[in-house]
């Protein structure tokens, strides 16, 4: 496994690379989850890149960029372990040079949701992952479903941009409670982490509902609201039954529907989603 800070390494490697290529863009502190896209990239793909790179311009003014958890060794590591062949962690200048100022904006599917809290969210989100599909120009780029609304808004943008790449889509990996894995779990308390796996029995409540036959797009998301505030420790900041695709909120949720929801455990925001089809 080569891992290399400059662009101009990555093109070289990528040249000399023959056959496929396989990207998983993280933000480093991995997981089971990490591994997991890594691992089918391996399946599907002769090469595997990986970016471990705490992308600053998605955080809002508010969010604490420098407390966002790194541990580089252990990262390569887990990446080794699960097969990756190149990865790149680039100092920021590498990603944003004195004078950078141009960004990707995707329109109305980054107005909602996450959008709705975090404006300048997915514009960060949008062109670092632009410039990720422009440095390793990758067969197939590897996304976990967890962040349903990120997958939605690149889909979009991959689309939109003529990008010539596949994008996968993969499971969400959770513990055998039902939290969905993520770097931010971390910041629970062992109460708070007792008290998380609310976001996942309220997900399966409105689920068991729309396949019994529940289709109305607001009892759906009242069933999500009435799990989540009857645990004390859970502070919803939205929760969501919306059309896959647009992100839309759904009045009839016959057709499919995207379940999803952002709630706050003591320090850690926290999301998860279900996709009914």
């Amino acid at each position: 496994m080569q891992v290399v800070e400059t662009i101009s390494e990555v093109r070289r490697i990528r040249r000399e690379g023959q056959g496929s290529w396989g990207l998983v863009p993280t933000m480093g502190y991995l997981h089971r989850g990490h591994a997991a896209l890594v691992e089918q990239a391996r399946k599907e793909n002769d090469h595997v890149g990986v970016s471990i790179f705490v992308n600053p311009t998605q955080f809002g003014p508010t969010e604490d960029l420098a407390a966002y958890p790194r541990n580089l060794e252990r990262d390569l590591a887990l990446l080794a372990e699960a097969g990756a062949d190149l990865v790149w962690t680039p100092p920021v200048e590498e990603v944003y040079p004195a004078g950078f100022q141009t960004y990707v904006t995707v329109e109305d599917v980054t107005k909602v949701l996450e959008g709705a809290a975090r404006p300048t969210h997915f514009r960060g989100v949008a062109t670092v992952v632009a410039k990720l599909f422009n440095v390793f120009q990758p067969d197939r780029a590897y996304f976990g479903q967890k962040d349903a609304q990120q997958v939605v808004v690149i889909r979009q943008m991959a689309r939109d941009l003529n990008f010539p790449l596949e994008i996968v889509v993969c499971p969400i990996v959770r513990e055998a409670d039902g939290l969905a894995l993520s770097s931010r779990n971390v910041y629970l308390t062992p109460e708070q982490r007792a008290a998380a796996p609310v976001l996942y029995r309220a997900l399966c409540a409105a689920r068991d509902a729309w396949q019994a036959g529940e289709h109305d797009g607001e009892r759906l998301r009242g069933i999500l609201r009435r799990v989540l505030t009857a645990e004390p420790l859970a502070q919803p900041h939205y929760v969501s039954a919306a059309d896959p695709r647009t992100l839309a909120e759904l009045g009839d949720a016959s057709r499919g529907v995207l379940l999803s929801m952002a709630v706050r455990v003591g320090k850690a925001r926290l999301i998860d989603n279900i996709l009914l089809a």
